[in-house]
Protein backbone atom coordinates (compact mmCIF):
# COMPACT_ATOMS: atom_id res chain seq x y z
CA UNK A 1 0.00 0.00 0.00
CA UNK A 2 3.05 2.11 -0.23
CA UNK A 3 2.12 3.32 -3.59
CA UNK A 4 -1.33 3.72 -2.55
CA UNK A 5 -0.22 5.83 0.46
CA UNK A 6 2.03 8.14 -1.65
CA UNK A 7 -0.73 9.02 -4.44
CA UNK A 8 -2.82 10.03 -1.38
CA UNK A 9 -0.38 12.19 -0.43
CA UNK A 10 -0.34 13.97 -4.12
CA UNK A 11 -4.02 14.20 -4.22
CA UNK A 12 -4.21 15.69 -1.09
CA UNK A 13 -1.54 18.36 0.07
CA UNK A 14 -3.52 20.08 2.67
CA UNK A 15 -2.14 17.21 4.99
CA UNK A 16 1.26 18.47 4.63
CA UNK A 17 1.19 22.20 4.42
CA UNK A 18 -1.07 24.91 3.89
CA UNK A 19 -3.58 24.87 1.05
CA UNK A 20 -3.62 28.11 -0.96
CA UNK A 21 -5.08 27.17 -4.96
CA UNK A 22 -5.01 29.62 -7.40
CA UNK A 23 -8.32 29.49 -8.65
CA UNK A 24 -11.24 32.09 -9.34
CA UNK A 25 -14.23 31.70 -7.42
CA UNK A 26 -17.92 30.92 -9.33
CA UNK A 27 -20.07 31.85 -5.85
CA UNK A 28 -23.14 30.91 -7.14
CA UNK A 29 -21.68 27.11 -7.39
CA UNK A 30 -19.75 27.09 -4.11
CA UNK A 31 -22.96 28.34 -2.14
CA UNK A 32 -24.03 25.39 -3.23
CA UNK A 33 -21.65 23.57 -1.50
CA UNK A 34 -21.69 25.19 1.53
CA UNK A 35 -25.19 24.60 1.86
CA UNK A 36 -24.75 20.93 1.67
CA UNK A 37 -21.88 20.92 4.03
CA UNK A 38 -24.04 20.56 7.11
CA UNK A 39 -26.66 17.74 5.41
CA UNK A 40 -26.20 13.92 4.98
CA UNK A 41 -26.82 14.19 1.04
CA UNK A 42 -24.28 12.66 -1.24
CA UNK A 43 -23.44 15.79 -3.22
CA UNK A 44 -22.88 15.14 -7.16
CA UNK A 45 -21.65 17.57 -9.26
CA UNK A 46 -22.31 16.92 -12.78
CA UNK A 47 -21.61 18.42 -16.31
CA UNK A 48 -19.22 18.84 -18.88
CA UNK A 49 -15.57 18.40 -18.98
CA UNK A 50 -13.25 21.04 -18.29
CA UNK A 51 -16.41 23.38 -16.81
CA UNK A 52 -14.84 23.69 -13.80
CA UNK A 53 -15.77 21.05 -11.46
CA UNK A 54 -12.40 20.00 -10.38
CA UNK A 55 -11.52 23.65 -9.52
CA UNK A 56 -15.03 24.18 -7.81
CA UNK A 57 -14.23 20.91 -5.66
CA UNK A 58 -10.51 22.44 -4.60
CA UNK A 59 -12.01 25.91 -3.84
CA UNK A 60 -14.41 23.93 -0.89
CA UNK A 61 -11.65 21.98 0.06
CA UNK A 62 -9.57 25.57 0.66
CA UNK A 63 -12.52 26.95 2.84
CA UNK A 64 -12.91 23.28 4.57
CA UNK A 65 -9.70 22.91 6.22
CA UNK A 66 -10.03 26.12 7.93
CA UNK A 67 -13.22 24.73 10.29
CA UNK A 68 -12.11 20.95 9.71
CA UNK A 69 -8.82 18.80 10.48
CA UNK A 70 -7.10 18.49 7.23
CA UNK A 71 -6.47 15.17 7.62
CA UNK A 72 -10.40 14.05 7.73
CA UNK A 73 -10.46 15.20 3.90
CA UNK A 74 -10.14 12.79 1.63
CA UNK A 75 -9.87 13.72 -2.42
CA UNK A 76 -8.90 11.47 -4.86
CA UNK A 77 -9.36 11.60 -8.90
CA UNK A 78 -10.90 8.18 -9.15
CA UNK A 79 -9.68 8.51 -13.23
CA UNK A 80 -6.13 8.31 -12.54
CA UNK A 81 -4.33 5.20 -13.66
CA UNK A 82 -2.30 4.93 -10.10
CA UNK A 83 -5.28 3.89 -8.36
CA UNK A 84 -7.34 2.26 -10.64
CA UNK A 85 -6.86 -1.66 -9.26
CA UNK A 86 -7.94 0.07 -5.67
CA UNK A 87 -11.84 0.13 -5.15
CA UNK A 88 -13.43 2.89 -3.06
CA UNK A 89 -13.83 0.77 -0.26
CA UNK A 90 -10.27 -0.11 -0.08
CA UNK A 91 -8.88 3.90 -0.85
CA UNK A 92 -11.26 5.21 2.23
CA UNK A 93 -10.01 2.35 4.61
CA UNK A 94 -6.39 2.88 3.87
CA UNK A 95 -6.69 6.77 4.07
CA UNK A 96 -8.59 6.18 7.65
CA UNK A 97 -5.75 3.69 8.22
CA UNK A 98 -3.21 6.10 7.10
CA UNK A 99 -4.58 8.87 9.93
CA UNK A 100 -5.55 6.84 12.45
CA UNK A 101 -9.20 7.69 11.89
CA UNK A 102 -12.24 6.01 14.16
CA UNK A 103 -15.01 4.52 12.15
CA UNK A 104 -17.44 6.71 13.97
CA UNK A 105 -14.85 10.16 13.30
CA UNK A 106 -16.64 11.98 10.72
CA UNK A 107 -14.44 12.59 7.18
CA UNK A 108 -14.90 14.63 4.00
CA UNK A 109 -14.62 12.04 0.97
CA UNK A 110 -14.37 14.11 -2.62
CA UNK A 111 -14.25 11.72 -5.46
CA UNK A 112 -13.20 13.15 -8.78
CA UNK A 113 -14.15 11.97 -12.33
CA UNK A 114 -15.96 9.12 -10.63
CA UNK A 115 -18.86 7.47 -13.28
CA UNK A 116 -16.71 5.17 -14.90
CA UNK A 117 -16.19 3.54 -11.96
CA UNK A 118 -17.36 -0.17 -11.95
CA UNK A 119 -19.81 -0.73 -8.95
CA UNK A 120 -19.22 3.38 -7.96
CA UNK A 121 -23.37 3.68 -7.21
CA UNK A 122 -22.71 0.19 -4.91
CA UNK A 123 -20.00 1.79 -2.98
CA UNK A 124 -21.57 5.16 -2.51
CA UNK A 125 -24.54 3.61 -0.82
CA UNK A 126 -22.32 1.24 1.85
CA UNK A 127 -20.51 4.68 2.17
CA UNK A 128 -23.53 6.33 2.82
CA UNK A 129 -25.29 4.00 5.00
CA UNK A 130 -22.30 2.32 7.08
CA UNK A 131 -19.98 5.03 7.92
CA UNK A 132 -19.53 8.92 9.28
CA UNK A 133 -19.41 10.47 6.24
CA UNK A 134 -19.92 13.57 3.59
CA UNK A 135 -19.30 12.46 0.24
CA UNK A 136 -19.44 14.96 -2.71
CA UNK A 137 -18.61 13.29 -6.14
CA UNK A 138 -17.70 14.72 -9.51
CA UNK A 139 -19.18 13.19 -12.82
CA UNK A 140 -18.68 14.43 -16.35
CA UNK A 141 -21.11 11.79 -17.39
CA UNK A 142 -24.86 11.22 -16.78
CA UNK A 143 -24.28 7.87 -16.50
CA UNK A 144 -23.58 8.09 -12.84
CA UNK A 145 -27.49 9.72 -12.93
CA UNK A 146 -29.24 6.94 -14.23
CA UNK A 147 -29.36 4.29 -10.94
CA UNK A 148 -30.99 1.35 -12.77
CA UNK A 149 -31.42 -0.24 -9.36
CA UNK A 150 -32.26 2.69 -7.30
CA UNK A 151 -29.53 2.45 -4.87
CA UNK A 152 -28.77 6.08 -4.20
CA UNK A 153 -32.70 7.23 -4.37
CA UNK A 154 -33.16 9.64 -1.26
CA UNK A 155 -29.28 9.74 -0.69
CA UNK A 156 -28.31 12.62 -3.49
CA UNK A 157 -28.73 16.24 -4.14
CA UNK A 158 -27.39 16.80 -7.86
CA UNK A 159 -25.90 20.12 -8.86
CA UNK A 160 -24.83 20.55 -12.64
CA UNK A 161 -21.70 23.36 -13.37
CA UNK A 162 -22.63 25.07 -16.49
CA UNK A 163 -19.86 26.57 -18.68
CA UNK A 164 -19.10 30.67 -17.72
CA UNK A 165 -22.13 33.05 -17.83
CA UNK A 166 -21.75 36.96 -19.11
CA UNK A 167 -20.87 38.18 -15.68
CA UNK A 168 -18.24 35.11 -14.35
CA UNK A 169 -16.54 35.62 -18.57
CA UNK A 170 -16.58 39.38 -17.03
CA UNK A 171 -14.71 38.86 -13.78
CA UNK A 172 -12.27 35.64 -15.26
CA UNK A 173 -11.15 38.16 -18.04
CA UNK A 174 -10.64 41.10 -15.27
CA UNK A 175 -13.00 43.27 -17.79
CA UNK A 176 -15.62 45.59 -16.91
CA UNK A 177 -17.34 48.75 -18.09
CA UNK A 178 -19.50 51.19 -16.47
CA UNK A 179 -23.23 52.12 -17.27
CA UNK A 180 -22.10 55.54 -19.29
CA UNK A 181 -19.89 52.81 -21.65
CA UNK A 182 -22.66 50.73 -22.84
CA UNK A 183 -20.67 50.25 -26.16
CA UNK A 184 -18.10 48.20 -24.23
CA UNK A 185 -20.49 46.17 -22.66
CA UNK A 186 -21.90 45.41 -26.15
CA UNK A 187 -18.43 44.55 -27.26
CA UNK A 188 -17.75 42.15 -24.23
CA UNK A 189 -21.11 40.43 -24.80
CA UNK A 190 -19.75 39.64 -28.47
CA UNK A 191 -16.32 38.41 -27.34
CA UNK A 192 -18.36 35.77 -25.28
CA UNK A 193 -20.42 35.00 -28.03
CA UNK A 194 -17.71 33.80 -29.64
CA UNK A 195 -15.57 32.46 -26.97
CA UNK A 196 -18.24 30.83 -24.99
CA UNK A 197 -17.78 29.95 -21.45
CA UNK A 198 -14.83 27.26 -20.65
CA UNK A 199 -12.88 28.70 -18.23
CA UNK A 200 -9.13 27.56 -19.27
CA UNK A 201 -9.66 28.43 -22.86
CA UNK A 202 -11.31 32.16 -21.31
CA UNK A 203 -8.03 32.41 -19.58
CA UNK A 204 -5.84 30.96 -22.28
CA UNK A 205 -7.52 31.81 -25.90
CA UNK A 206 -5.66 28.48 -26.55
CA UNK A 207 -8.14 26.95 -29.85
CA UNK A 208 -5.91 23.56 -29.63
CA UNK A 209 -7.19 23.30 -26.37
CA UNK A 210 -10.87 23.41 -27.16
CA UNK A 211 -10.11 21.08 -30.07
CA UNK A 212 -8.34 18.73 -27.49
CA UNK A 213 -11.17 18.66 -24.92
CA UNK A 214 -13.67 17.93 -28.38
CA UNK A 215 -11.42 14.88 -29.30
CA UNK A 216 -11.47 13.72 -25.74
CA UNK A 217 -15.14 13.75 -24.99
CA UNK A 218 -15.59 11.82 -28.58
CA UNK A 219 -12.72 9.63 -28.82
CA UNK A 220 -12.72 8.16 -24.58
CA UNK A 221 -16.16 9.22 -22.89
CA UNK A 222 -18.50 8.13 -25.86
CA UNK A 223 -16.34 5.87 -28.53
CA UNK A 224 -13.94 4.16 -26.14
CA UNK A 225 -16.72 3.45 -23.50
CA UNK A 226 -19.98 2.70 -25.79
CA UNK A 227 -17.87 0.63 -28.45
CA UNK A 228 -18.19 2.80 -31.64
CA UNK A 229 -16.09 1.73 -34.44
CA UNK A 230 -17.42 4.85 -37.01
CA UNK A 231 -15.60 7.57 -35.33
CA UNK A 232 -15.83 9.19 -38.69
CA UNK A 233 -19.60 9.16 -38.62
CA UNK A 234 -19.76 9.94 -35.12
CA UNK A 235 -17.32 13.30 -35.22
CA UNK A 236 -19.89 14.31 -38.20
CA UNK A 237 -23.21 13.83 -36.35
CA UNK A 238 -21.27 15.97 -34.30
CA UNK A 239 -20.86 18.53 -36.64
CA UNK A 240 -24.13 18.42 -38.16
CA UNK A 241 -25.87 18.82 -34.45
CA UNK A 242 -24.07 21.90 -33.91
CA UNK A 243 -24.96 23.23 -37.37
CA UNK A 244 -28.12 22.94 -35.91
CA UNK A 245 -27.61 24.71 -32.86
CA UNK A 246 -30.92 26.78 -31.96
CA UNK A 247 -32.84 25.18 -33.99
CA UNK A 248 -35.09 21.98 -34.97
CA UNK A 249 -32.52 18.48 -35.28
CA UNK A 250 -34.28 15.90 -37.45
CA UNK A 251 -32.31 12.77 -36.39
CA UNK A 252 -34.12 10.86 -39.53
CA UNK A 253 -33.32 13.26 -41.51
CA UNK A 254 -29.07 13.57 -40.27
CA UNK A 255 -29.40 9.79 -39.98
CA UNK A 256 -30.08 9.84 -44.14
CA UNK A 257 -27.30 12.27 -44.66
CA UNK A 258 -24.76 9.92 -42.72
CA UNK A 259 -26.00 7.25 -44.47
CA UNK A 260 -26.82 5.24 -40.29
CA UNK A 261 -29.68 3.58 -39.30
CA UNK A 262 -32.30 5.92 -37.15
CA UNK A 263 -31.37 4.10 -34.26
CA UNK A 264 -27.84 4.78 -34.50
CA UNK A 265 -28.62 8.32 -34.61
CA UNK A 266 -30.78 7.93 -31.30
CA UNK A 267 -27.46 6.26 -30.06
CA UNK A 268 -25.39 8.56 -30.63
CA UNK A 269 -27.53 11.70 -29.92
CA UNK A 270 -28.29 10.45 -26.41
CA UNK A 271 -23.96 9.65 -25.95
CA UNK A 272 -23.95 13.46 -26.79
CA UNK A 273 -26.28 14.40 -23.99
CA UNK A 274 -24.80 12.29 -21.54
CA UNK A 275 -21.21 13.42 -22.14
CA UNK A 276 -23.00 17.20 -21.82
CA UNK A 277 -21.68 18.52 -24.96
CA UNK A 278 -25.40 19.56 -26.03
CA UNK A 279 -29.15 19.97 -24.52
CA UNK A 280 -32.14 18.91 -26.24
CA UNK A 281 -35.84 20.63 -25.87
CA UNK A 282 -38.66 19.01 -26.89
CA UNK A 283 -42.24 20.55 -28.99
CA UNK A 284 -44.63 21.89 -27.03
CA UNK A 285 -48.05 19.56 -26.84
CA UNK A 286 -49.49 16.09 -25.63
CA UNK A 287 -47.04 13.24 -25.02
CA UNK A 288 -47.09 11.86 -28.08
CA UNK A 289 -46.68 15.00 -29.77
CA UNK A 290 -43.71 16.19 -27.75
CA UNK A 291 -42.13 12.38 -28.59
CA UNK A 292 -42.68 12.48 -32.38
CA UNK A 293 -41.64 15.86 -33.36
CA UNK A 294 -38.19 17.11 -34.11
CA UNK A 295 -36.05 18.37 -30.67
CA UNK A 296 -34.62 21.85 -30.65
CA UNK A 297 -31.04 21.22 -29.74
CA UNK A 298 -28.49 23.65 -27.81
CA UNK A 299 -24.68 23.30 -28.06
CA UNK A 300 -23.03 22.66 -24.48
CA UNK A 301 -20.44 25.60 -25.13
CA UNK A 302 -20.39 28.46 -27.86
CA UNK A 303 -16.53 28.37 -27.67
CA UNK A 304 -17.04 24.28 -28.64
CA UNK A 305 -19.61 25.02 -31.22
CA UNK A 306 -17.93 27.81 -33.05
CA UNK A 307 -14.51 25.89 -33.53
CA UNK A 308 -16.72 23.34 -35.19
CA UNK A 309 -19.23 25.56 -37.16
CA UNK A 310 -17.46 28.76 -37.11
CA UNK A 311 -18.94 32.23 -35.94
CA UNK A 312 -21.68 32.50 -37.42
CA UNK A 313 -25.91 32.67 -36.73
CA UNK A 314 -25.54 35.42 -34.33
CA UNK A 315 -28.99 34.69 -33.63
CA UNK A 316 -28.60 31.07 -33.09
CA UNK A 317 -26.02 31.80 -30.64
CA UNK A 318 -28.04 34.32 -28.68
CA UNK A 319 -30.84 31.79 -28.74
CA UNK A 320 -28.36 29.42 -26.92
CA UNK A 321 -27.66 31.81 -24.17
CA UNK A 322 -31.07 32.47 -23.32
CA UNK A 323 -31.50 29.05 -23.22
CA UNK A 324 -28.65 28.39 -20.07
CA UNK A 325 -30.55 31.27 -18.39
CA UNK A 326 -33.62 28.79 -17.86
CA UNK A 327 -32.38 25.54 -18.66
CA UNK A 328 -33.06 24.25 -15.65
CA UNK A 329 -37.39 25.49 -16.08
CA UNK A 330 -37.28 22.46 -18.30
CA UNK A 331 -38.44 25.01 -21.16
CA UNK A 332 -40.57 23.82 -24.51
CA UNK A 333 -40.49 25.26 -27.94
CA UNK A 334 -44.12 26.13 -29.80
CA UNK A 335 -44.65 25.11 -33.32
CA UNK A 336 -48.01 25.86 -34.46
CA UNK A 337 -48.97 26.22 -38.66
CA UNK A 338 -45.38 26.61 -39.48
CA UNK A 339 -44.83 29.40 -36.70
CA UNK A 340 -42.28 28.77 -34.22
CA UNK A 341 -41.89 30.69 -30.84
CA UNK A 342 -38.33 29.43 -28.34
CA UNK A 343 -39.32 29.27 -25.30
CA UNK A 344 -42.97 28.18 -22.98
CA UNK A 345 -42.06 26.92 -19.60
CA UNK A 346 -44.13 27.21 -16.43
CA UNK A 347 -46.24 30.84 -17.58
CA UNK A 348 -43.78 32.52 -19.35
CA UNK A 349 -43.47 32.32 -22.79
CA UNK A 350 -39.76 33.85 -24.67
CA UNK A 351 -39.31 34.72 -28.52
CA UNK A 352 -35.43 36.04 -29.07
CA UNK A 353 -34.31 37.83 -31.78
CA UNK A 354 -30.60 39.32 -31.67
CA UNK A 355 -31.76 42.75 -32.94
CA UNK A 356 -33.52 42.46 -35.29
CA UNK A 357 -37.78 43.10 -35.38
CA UNK A 358 -39.84 39.97 -34.51
CA UNK A 359 -41.98 38.71 -37.80
CA UNK A 360 -45.50 39.54 -38.32
CA UNK A 361 -46.69 35.67 -37.85
CA UNK A 362 -44.57 35.44 -35.05
CA UNK A 363 -45.84 38.59 -33.44
CA UNK A 364 -49.29 37.82 -33.86
CA UNK A 365 -49.13 33.98 -32.56
CA UNK A 366 -47.01 35.82 -29.51
CA UNK A 367 -49.63 38.32 -28.59
CA UNK A 368 -52.35 35.69 -29.02
CA UNK A 369 -51.33 33.17 -26.19
CA UNK A 370 -52.55 34.00 -23.27
CA UNK A 371 -49.81 33.97 -20.18
CA UNK A 372 -48.72 36.07 -17.78
CA UNK A 373 -45.35 36.86 -18.60
CA UNK A 374 -43.86 37.68 -21.91
CA UNK A 375 -40.68 38.30 -22.97
CA UNK A 376 -39.05 39.59 -26.38
CA UNK A 377 -35.11 39.53 -25.85
CA UNK A 378 -34.12 41.32 -29.21
CA UNK A 379 -30.36 43.12 -27.82
CA UNK A 380 -28.00 42.63 -24.94
CA UNK A 381 -29.78 44.96 -22.58
CA UNK A 382 -32.87 42.51 -23.01
CA UNK A 383 -30.90 40.28 -22.12
CA UNK A 384 -29.01 41.48 -19.29
CA UNK A 385 -32.02 43.05 -17.94
CA UNK A 386 -34.04 38.96 -18.40
CA UNK A 387 -30.84 37.52 -16.74
CA UNK A 388 -31.33 39.74 -13.62
CA UNK A 389 -35.14 39.07 -13.73
CA UNK A 390 -34.94 35.11 -13.89
CA UNK A 391 -32.00 34.80 -11.44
Amino acid sequence: MVDLYEDLYNFNPWWEEEYRPDLIKREKFLNIFRASEKRKEILIITGLRRVGKSSLIKLFIKELVERVEPKKILYVSLDSISIEKYSVHEIVREFRKLHQLKRNEKIYLFFDEAAYRKNINQELKSLYDNENVKIYVSSSSATILRDKNALLTGRTKIVEVLPLDFFEFLMFKNLSAKKSEEYLTEKFFEEFMMKGGIPEFILSDNFEYLDNLVDAIIYKDIAFYHGVKDLSSLKEFFRLLMERSGKQASLNKISNVLGISSETAKRYFEYFQNTYLIYAIERCGKLNERLRAPKKVYAADLGIKNLVTGFRDKGAIFENLVFFLIKDKLPCYIYKNGIELDFHFDNALIEVKYNREIEDKQKALFENIKIERKFLISNVKDFLDFQKNIL
